[in-house]
């Protein structure tokens, strides 16, 4: 996959949507009854292109406070959505030390990953900034995974919604009406190729968790360190 093809095909379709009115609300957002959890392997960006990141949201939060803005605490990318998030799912259900043994065994010979934030695009739905990385070694390790996992008898929900190819980290979700969606799209066009930074990842975290990768309902199972 391009990837640069597809988030600006993403953007183009989404944007013309936005303003169009065609957005989509996410009403589950503030459901205290929300009992979708799941378990992902993932990665966090360090600081400094979290920092860029709020500099971004800030603008958008000036224009319209009403929507779901990720804290710092709650940016990711997704490297493998091992369980999707589903209604009931419990960790009981589950041995974690045979999953992080795939894992384990899915890392060995891994090369380096360094990831290029550079630019934002959007869905119906949400506000996403662009990953790049910088060569195959996600790729391979999500194949890895995908081959590790389906020779095991494990509880696992992998490529179920969609194969998992980007690198993107999602920002912004729309829980209200859009106060003002030309100004929304005038400042993501502003960023479209902002240079939010390049960083190695150092580590990637193994963690249960609900359909926002909130925090305080995030329970850490296990880190990797690369």
């Amino acid at each position: 996959m391009n990837l640069q093809e597809h988030y600006n095909e993403l953007y183009k379709q989404s944007s013309e949507a936005i303003l169009a009115g065609n957005y989509k609300l996410d009403s589950q957002i503030n459901d205290q009854n929300d009992s979708r959890f799941g378990i992902t392997l993932l990665i966090r960006p360090n600081e400094v292109i979290k920092a860029n990141i709020q500099l971004f949201l800030n603008e958008l939060k000036a224009i319209d406070p009403l929507q779901y803005y990720y804290p710092n605490s709650d940016i990711h990318i997704t490297a493998m959505s091992i369980i999707s998030c589903y209604e009931g799912f419990s960790l009981d259900k589950v041995s974690i030390p045979d999953y992080v043994e795939i894992i384990q065994k899915s890392l060995l010979d891994l090369n380096e990953i360094k990831i290029e934030f550079r630019g934002v695009t959007a869905s119906p739905s949400a506000i996403m900034i662009q990953g790049f990385p910088t060569d195959e070694s996600l790729n391979n390790l999500r194949d890895k995974l995908r081959e590790n996992f389906k020779k095991s008898t494990l509880e696992q929900s992998i490529d179920s919604r969609y194969a998992i190819s980007t690198a993107h980290v999602t920002v912004v979700r729309f829980q209200e009406k859009l106060q003002t969606p030309e100004k929304l799209i005038a400042i993501t066009e502003k960023f479209r190729d902002f240079d939010f930074g390049t960083f190695t990842v150092d580590k990637i975290e193994l963690v249960y968790n609900d359909w926002y990768q909130r925090e305080k309902n995030t329970i850490q199972l296990a880190d990797f360190h690369l």
